[in-house]
């Protein structure tokens, strides 16, 4: 080896920071120039390809090509410095130059980054831009749903089965997670179970996507992940960015044609603008974040799949994508003349509006933005276009399966591993006026979705083969509603407050009363409201909202639970922690004010969770009334029945006071403060849940250090588990064993092995304690089979 070369190339390593190792410009072109003709495309020499980085990360006889972070002991720099002439790489001509050298040890030493899909391989799949509808095989084995029959042929051509089906109790428990991202009640379980309706999954699929309220509730998280959305952030405070969570919520609950949906982010008007808009990040940006490259990057990825980000920048090295396309797209969203810049540089050029792909038609430069706009969702949502329709059913079969159709789903120029089941998804997509909702029972009810879920093997990814369900983790979202529901710990209200539905009408199942007409009460009236309630058992949830014009003091049971003077903000509130089994008395103390004869009147609505079925109980006229001139009600007072204030217009007119009501009633409605309407904590961070202030298509799988600490000593949950100790003894009773069957079927939907039991109950004790419930509850949620959706 050549002393003074390896002396120089160290020196010069100094002087390239690693930091500043750039792939795509510096790397790339050397391993190009000198390694092409031997090792990439479709030549092997040796044995070695050094397409991508897999590649390129093998070890053999002699070590590993690449010892990241460490170029010294890296065969390919062995090679490099070599002065054997049979060993020396490359082999003919000068070999690289001292600059070259130090520029790829200093990209080792940094890890050798590499760029997202960049490989060195000529790319020879070009995915159809039009759907192709096709021809379905023939069944087999008596599997006739259509996707069967597509998986079935493509199973048999590369000699594999299909997977089993799984039981009953695994199905339903999937299927609520994956639809509504709850688990199943016990009770709505068993009753499922003991259906002996050969269609009762079927069933199960359509009653699940009619729950409205849970089902938007769920997909607002795979939806603000895709959309940029948020309810706190980078940009909310300063007017740099705008929410589109009431529009979402709103679309989703509406299941609103998907080709809409899309135009309406597309081609916004002001509630759903947050999307196009994008970021306006503070201070100097690059040109590859200005807000209409922002746009055309959003438009793209979202909904077809394709990465204009390397295409903001420069034309890209791993696709066919151009920089004017990127610009063109961004003109066609921009209100001013946009100048190109190629790596941040100006080009001198001014782009001109474009659609990406012309053959489906173009946009017309001299029109203003608002019609460029609606010309590019007309261009995206068309029929014709079969990026649109295919990128959206592979994200839900990869939401619902496990693993993509195109894997990953925004590189949808990438090779499906099936075309024809992804162009059948998306025809039926088409074919069903882009119903979201059919798209996803039309897979619930595959024998497909239904079957076991694949064993997952360490390098699964480089030898992958379609082999059934992939298993998922859940969602932050869905571990935290499922410990919210478990232990009854859920926060009050949410911090995003859906808006009421347009079918709906919460203060119908409601009255305002009063003592008499309410309509001129005299000022300071006081008098008190007394409602009495039997409950054989106790509900699974209880919320109201509760107000009075103008004050109040709420007791139930002899306990004050809440009190307010603020008639103009209605109160949420959680009954259960004040409930028991048997005879329970709601009592309110209610005061008029003012300095002269006014309208009063008390509003109390409460919605009770039993199973699947909801109880309702609102103030009217079968409340009871007494005058409490001293602030009591005297022991020998006559109580009579509420009145029902005449003219509720009265009060519900007031923009200000029922709008509020209204969307807090929505809460009540559902009886369900989810994970997904609630700003981001320390726990659901950890679990992967993104900031969003870029688009996340797809969570991390794995287990990082950071959740495994979360999740062992994290005051979040730790607390959680304390609060929830004493709800479950609540709910439960002290038995350890029917407290461990209780939970086992709560949280994984069956019952526990007899190992499983004596494990639990030495766990528990023999005297159950809150303190050794919640033990309990821990070990119980650190189960793989609890996080997994499987």
């Amino acid at each position: 080896m050549n002393c003074s070369l390896l002396i120089t190339s160290l020196a010069i390593f100094c002087l390239v920071p690693v930091s500043a190792i750039d792939f795509v410009h510096e790397v790339s072109p050397i391993l190009k120039k000198h390694c092409a003709d031997c090792h990439m495309g479709d030549k092997h020499k040796g044995g070695f390809a050094m397409n991508t980085r897999e590649e390129l990360m093998r070890e053999n006889d002699d070590g590993l090509v690449l010892a990241l972070g460490n170029s010294k002991d890296s065969l390919m720099m062995h090679l490099i410095l070599s002065e054997d002439e049979d060993e020396r790489m490359p082999p003919k001509g000068d070999g690289l130059n001292e600059k070259e050298i130090a520029t790829i040890a200093a990209w080792i030493n940094a890890g050798a980054p590499w760029e997202p899909g960049f490989t060195f391989k000529k790319k020879t799949y070009e995915p159809p831009l039009r759907l192709n509808r096709p021809v379905l095989p023939a069944a087999q084995n008596g599997r006739t749903h259509p996707l069967d029959r597509i998986i079935d042929a493509h199973l048999t051509k590369n000699r594999a089965t299909a997977p089993i089906t799984i039981e009953e109790a695994s199905f339903a428990r999937r299927v609520h997670l994956d639809i509504v991202g709850l688990l199943p009640d016990p009770t709505a379980l068993q009753s499922y179970l003991a259906d002996a309706d050969p269609a009762k999954r079927e069933k199960l699929v359509a009653k699940l996507l009619e729950n409205q309220q849970d089902y938007a509730s769920h997909w607002m998280s795979f939806w603000n992940d895709l959309l940029r959305n948020d309810y706190v952030g980078t940009g909310y405070i300063d007017g740099g960015r705008s929410q589109i969570s009431a529009w979402l919520y709103q679309s989703l609950f509406d299941n609103k044609p998907y080709n809409r949906f899309a135009s309406e982010l597309i081609a916004p008007d002001q509630s759903s603008a947050g999307f196009a808009n994008g970021i306006k990040w503070r201070g100097e940006v690059s040109a590859g974040q200005t807000v209409p490259i922002q746009y055309a990057q959003s438009v793209g990825q979202t909904f077809l799949g394709i990465n204009l980000k390397c295409a903001s920048c420069h034309d890209s090295f791993t696709d066919q994508w151009k920089l004017t396309d990127s610009y063109g797209l961004a003109a066609a969203f921009s209100a001013d003349k946009i100048e190109i810049a190629r790596c941040d540089k100006p080009t001198g050029k001014i782009a001109e509006p474009y659609w990406l792909y012309p053959e489906l038609g173009k946009i017309d430069p001299s029109q203003p933005p608002a019609v460029r706009l609606k010309q590019v969702a007309e261009l995206t949502t068309m029929p014709a276009n079969g990026r649109f329709s295919r990128t959206v059913v592979n994200r839900l079969w990869h939401r619902l399966m496990g693993r993509g159709i195109v894997h990953p789903v925004d590189a949808m120029d990438s090779e499906p591993w099936n075309a024809t089941l992804l162009d059948y998804l998306a025809i039926y997509l088409v074919d069903n006026q882009y119903d979201l909702k059919k798209v996803i029972a039309h897979i619930c009810s595959s024998q497909a979705y239904q079957s076991k879920t694949e064993t997952l093997l360490v390098d699964e990814e480089s030898k992958w083969k379609y082999a059934g369900p992939r298993a998922k983790r859940m969602t932050a979202e869905q571990f935290v509603d499922a410990i919210w529901r478990i232990t009854g710990t859920a926060p009050p209200q949410t911090d995003f407050a859906p808006p009421l539905p347009s079918n709906q009408s919460s203060a119908a199942r409601a009255s305002w009363i009063w003592i008499n007409d309410g309509v001129q009460s005299p000022a300071g009236e006081t008098i008190g409201l007394k409602k009495t309630i039997e409950l054989a058992t106790l509900p699974q949830a209880v919320r109201a909202v509760i107000t009075c014009d103008n004050q109040f003091i709420l007791h139930i049971n002899g306990k004050e639970v809440a009190r307010s003077d603020n008639w103009m903000v209605p109160q949420v509130l959680d009954l259960m922690p004040h409930l028991r089994t048997g005879a329970n008395e709601i009592f309110v103390l209610a005061k008029n004010a003012g300095e002269a004869p006014n309208g009063a009147g008390f509003y109390f609505q409460a919605h009770m969770q039993q199973a699947e079925k909801t109880a309702l109980l609102g103030s009217d006229d079968s409340w009871i009334a007494a005058v409490a001139p001293s602030g009591t009600v005297a022991a020998d007072a006559t109580w009579q029945p509420a009145v029902k204030v005449p003219n509720q217009n009265t009060w519900n007119q007031n923009e200000a006071v029922m709008q509020g009501a209204h969307t807090q009633m929505m809460q009540v409605e559902s009886l369900r403060v989810r994970a997904a309407l609630m700003k981001s904590d320390l726990l659901m961070r950890s679990l992967g849940r993104p900031n969003r202030e870029q688009i996340v298509s797809s969570r991390p799988n794995d287990l990082t250090t950071l959740e495994a600490m979360d999740l062992n000593n994290g005051n979040i949950l730790a607390s959680m588990l304390e609060r929830g100790s004493d709800a479950v003894i609540k709910r439960f009773g002290t038995d350890p064993s029917a407290l461990v069957d209780g939970l086992y079927v709560q949280a994984l939907s069956r019952l526990p092995s007899a190992e499983e039991k004596q494990i639990s109950l030495e766990v528990l004790g023999a005297t159950t304690t809150p303190a050794s419930v919640q033990d309990f509850l821990w070990s119980l949620f650190m189960l793989p089979e609890f996080q997994l959706i499987r």
